[in-house]
C-alpha cells in the first residue's frame, strides 16, 4: 500500500498545478455558484473530469513512449521538464492581476491560461448559468476540453515518468490523485462562490497563480534531476 502512496501523491500535486491557476473557467465557475450551486457543482465535476480523462490518456500512453525510446530517456526527461519550465515560466510571468472582461466577466485576453481553469475568454465567452445540472456538465466538459495546454502538461510528465507509471497499480493511483485534487479544487471554487460571491480579491488570484504554477515548476525540477 505504501508504495500506491508517492505515485498517488504525484498525482495529487500534478492535478492541483494543473486546476489552481484561476482563468476564465474559474471566473465562469465563481459566477456560476453565486446564481446555481447545483449547477456550479456539476460544472465542477465536468472540468475535473476533462483533467482526469488527459491525465488518464497520457499515463495510458507515456509508459508505451517511454519504452521506445529507452536510450535518450534522460534527454526525453530534460525535454519533458523544458516544456514543464516553459508552461509555468509563462504562467509565474503573468500572475498580476487583470480587469474581468467588461461583457463576459471573464480575465481580459490578455491574461495567461495554462491550466484547465484557464481557458481562453474566446472559448468560455458565453455565460453558461442557469442550465440544469446535466447541459451545464457537459458545457463546461467542453469548454475546458478545448485547452491545448493541459494535454501537453500530461503528455510531457507521465512521459518523462514513464518507467515510474508503467505498472498498473502505480497508474491507477496516480489518475486517483489527479481527479481527486482537481475535483476537490473546483468544488472548493464553488463554496467559495456560494458563500463570499462571485468577486475574488486580485491579491489571491495571483497568488493561486504562483501556487499553481510553482507547483509545475517544481515538478519539472523533480523530473530533471539527475541530469544525463
Amino acid at each position: 500500500m505504501s508504495e500506491l502512496m508517492t505515485p498517488a501523491l504525484a498525482g495529487a500535486a500534478a492535478g492541483l498545478g494543473v486546476a489552481m491557476p484561476m482563468g476564465a473557467m474559474s471566473v465562469l465557475l465563481l459566477q456560476e455558484a453565486v446564481r446555481h450551486r447545483r449547477t456550479a457543482m456539476a460544472a465542477a465535476t465536468g472540468i475535473a473530469v476533462v483533467d482526469l480523462g488527459y491525465a488518464a490518456l497520457a499515463t495510458a500512453v507515456g509508459p508505451w513512449v517511454a519504452s521506445h525510446i529507452s536510450p535518450v530517456e534522460a534527454w526525453v526527461r530534460l525535454a519533458s521538464a523544458a516544456i514543464l519550465l516553459a508552461i509555468a515560466a509563462h504562467g509565474l510571468a503573468g500572475a498580476r492581476a487583470t480587469p474581468p472582461h467588461p461583457t463576459t466577466g471573464a480575465d481580459d485576453p490578455a491574461a495567461p491560461a495554462a491550466g484547465t481553469t484557464g481557458a481562453g475568454p474566446a472559448a468560455a465567452g458565453r455565460t453558461v448559468t442557469g442550465l440544469r445540472p446535466a447541459r451545464t456538465f457537459a458545457r463546461y466538459v467542453a469548454l475546458t476540453a478545448i485547452n491545448p495546454t493541459t494535454a501537453l502538461y500530461f503528455a510531457a510528465l507521465t512521459t518523462a515518468q514513464g518507467a515510474t507509471l508503467g505498472s498498473g497499480p502505480a497508474g491507477a493511483a496516480f489518475l486517483v490523485g489527479v481527479g481527486l485534487a482537481s475535483l476537490l479544487w473546483q468544488q472548493s471554487l464553488v463554496a467559495l462562490g456560494s458563500l463570499a460571491g462571485a468577486r475574488i480579491s486580485a491579491t489571491a488570484r495571483v497568488w493561486t497563480f504562483r501556487l499553481g504554477y510553482g507547483l509545475v515548476a517544481a515538478y519539472a525540477l523533480k523530473i530533471a534531476f539527475p541530469l544525463p
